[in-house]
C-alpha cells in the first residue's frame, strides 16, 4: 500500500491501516462519532500523533469569517475527514479539499466507514503553498 512517490505515504498508510482495523471490528452502520472514537484509540495505539476535531480559522480577504473542524489533524501535516454514509459524493470530496486549502495542508484522507467495505481517498491540495 505504500507508494514512495506519494508524499507522507508511510503515514497515510498507517492511518488507513488503523481505519481498516476499526471497520473490520465495527463494520458499517454506526454514526460517524463512533468511528471517530474508535479511530482515536487505534491511532493512539499505533503511536501516531494527532489532534481530534482540530479547529482552525477560515479567512476571506485576510479577515477571519469563521472556524471549521477537521476530524483529525495527524502529525500536523495530514488532514483526515471521516464519513459514515452509504456513498461518498462529490460534495464530500469538495469539503475535504476545502479543509486542505483553508489550512494550507498538502495531503488529506477522506475515509468512509458507511459502506460494507472501507472506502478511502488520498487527496492533494493543488493550491498548497510551502511555508517559507
Amino acid at each position: 500500500m505504500i507508494k514512495e512517490q506519494y508524499k507522507y505515504s508511510e503515514l497515510t498508510s498507517k492511518i488507513i491501516k488503523c481505519a481498516m482495523t476499526v471497520h473490520s471490528a465495527l463494520g458499517n452502520g454506526f454514526q460517524e462519532v463512533i468511528y471517530q472514537r474508535a479511530l482515536e484509540i487505534e491511532l493512539r495505539e499505533a503511536d501516531i500523533t494527532f489532534n481530534r476535531e482540530f479547529e482552525m480559522p477560515i479567512y476571506y480577504k485576510q479577515q477571519q469569517i469563521g472556524t471549521r473542524r477537521v476530524d483529525f489533524l495527524v502529525e500536523g501535516v495530514v488532514s483526515v475527514e471521516l464519513k459514515a454514509i452509504t456513498k461518498i459524493e462529490e460534495v464530500h470530496f469538495a469539503q475535504a479539499i476545502n479543509y486542505l486549502e483553508a489550512y494550507n495542508l498538502e495531503i488529506g484522507l477522506l475515509i468512509n466507514f458507511g459502506e460494507t467495505s472501507l472506502k478511502f481517498s488520498r487527496l492533494n491540495n493543488k493550491k498548497y503553498k510551502p511555508v517559507q
